[in-house]
């Protein structure tokens, strides 16, 4: 992402888990070789735009990536992360490799178009309805962002110029098309105690005015071989674990 005269580029906010080395300036090896917030002594890192409470004003109100971006508001405070794994319909999936970029989503959707934006916004209890705009919930439902990702692998590389053309998500029948192979399938869902109403927003460049299109989320795998390994036996024993 580009921000002209911003040291960190994104001009707004993220969060994350995994890793905790996790910054916008971290090499691989310094992200392999600190702790991590998962049980299962996964170092990958995750991390999405934050989501502001309208009605409460932040510490940052006055920083760049907050209220001089136009990003106002307290933070939120995620209640749940939950990240799956899953397998492809049509074939077994193959290990990612480490290192491995997945992107999904697209920060400027409210610009650039729908062609790669892939926003789900929801509630608890409805999760089987999403829509790309903010969710109104009943009294006692929460929030709720799922972030699907491309799950198409070229085979070969960890990255590319767009960042998007080395993993691709699969046609419409689930197949992976063009030589691609399937590698495990991670959907992100996040889960908040949400103010009143929709007095929220999502963070995001000041020219996209918190379009809930614009959600987006990263990860690069660090997940070691054997629990890569692991996740690849379970995925295509179709097994739960």
């Amino acid at each position: 992402m580009l921000g002209p005269g911003k040291r960190n580029a994104a001009q707004h906010v993220h969060d994350y888990v995994g890793t905790t080395a996790t910054t916008f300036a971290s090499s691989d090896e310094e992200l392999l070789s600190a702790s991590t917030t998962c049980t299962n002594g996964d170092q990958s890192t995750y991390y999405w735009p934050v989501i502001r409470d309208l009605n409460s004003t932040g510490p940052d109100a006055f920083d760049d990536g907050g209220g001089l971006d136009g990003n106002f508001g307290a933070i939120l405070p995620v209640t749940s992360v939950d990240l799956t794994y899953h397998g492809n319909p049509t074939e077994d999936v193959v290990a990612a490799p480490q290192g491995l970029r997945m992107p999904t989503g697209d920060a400027k959707a409210g610009t650039n178009g729908d062609e790669n934006a892939n926003a789900k916004w929801t509630c608890t209890g409805f999760e089987d309805r999403t829509t790309t705009q903010y969710p109104l919930c009943p009294e006692g439902s929460d929030l709720v962002r799922i972030l699907d990702f491309p799950s198409c692998w070229d085979g070969e590389n960890t990255d590319s110029e767009d960042h998007r053309s080395h993993l691709v998500f699969p046609e419409e029948d689930g197949s992976c098309a063009g030589g691609t192979q399937a590698v495990p399938a991670l959907r992100m869902t996040l889960t908040y105690d949400r103010p009143d109403g929709r007095a929220f927003a999502l963070d995001s460049f000041p020219e996209q005015q918190h379009d809930p299109a614009t959600d987006h989320a990263s990860s690069i795998n660090l997940m070691s071989e054997t629990l890569m390994d692991r996740a690849v036996d379970c995925i295509n024993d179709g097994r739960t674990c």
